[in-house]
């Protein structure tokens, strides 16, 4: 249900947060916080513990991208999803890489940042058709992807993982056992240097493997 998913709204226009959090709240989800800059912020999220955070890149005090990287290294820290005006690769990506869950365009369809939100929520990978076309050019115009280092079983696994399945789901989805998955996913880390599953995802991004 969406009004289990506490969210808080990150962003400098007050025009902005209004429109958000009357957008949100009509959608069902649950508001419970605002900042206006990425110091803020913290306490914020702090005090009312949202699962999500909807964060502007553009942000005074501290940008949305170290915001991102500093709710991603607490504990209990919400997941970020970005809405921003920026679809530059560079933006896209540095996001991804700092912890971002989601990315959205402010220009995309409302219901795209909705469903970033459920993704993310549920610790999976949302990319609006934008930046996802934007990230899929410039895998291609480098050529990233044709130096995978991961096997077709191990792609397939990262981009279940992607999707946020967990190993048993994983296990369950390709008949194979749960000690299986684990070692599948030790070596994808292992192949892409990432310090964890998040990581993992990101490095697949950037490099093409996550379709």
């Amino acid at each position: 249900m969406n009004d289990a998913i506490r969210v808080m709204i990150v962003e400098d226009h007050a025009l902005v947060r209004t429109g958000l959090r009357t957008a949100l709240r009509a959608a069902g989800f649950n508001v419970v916080g605002e900042a206006a800059d990425g110091i803020s912020a913290e306490g914020v999220a702090a005090r009312e513990r949202p699962a999500v955070a909807v964060v502007d890149l553009g942000l005074p005090g501290r940008d949305g991208t170290e915001l991102v990287r500093r709710f991603r290294g607490l504990r209990d820290g919400p997941r970020c999803v970005v809405l921003t005006t920026r679809t530059d690769e560079n933006s896209i990506l540095g996001s991804i890489e700092a912890g971002a869950f989601g990315y959205c365009s402010k220009a995309s369809a409302e219901d795209g940042l909705l469903d970033a939100i459920r993704a993310a929520h549920r610790g999976a990978f949302y990319l609006d058709p934008e930046a996802a076309s934007v990230v899929r050019r410039g895998t291609v115009a480098k050529g990233d992807a044709a130096g995978s280092p991961l096997t077709a079983r191990e792609t397939e696994i990262l981009q279940c993982i992607a999707r946020g399945a967990g190993n048993s789901d994983i296990a369950e989805d390709l008949h194979i056992s749960l000690a299986t998955v684990k070692t599948y996913v030790a070596d994808i880390l292992r192949k892409l240097m990432a310090a964890d599953r998040a990581h993992a995802v990101a490095v697949g991004v950037r490099r093409g493997l996550i379709a």
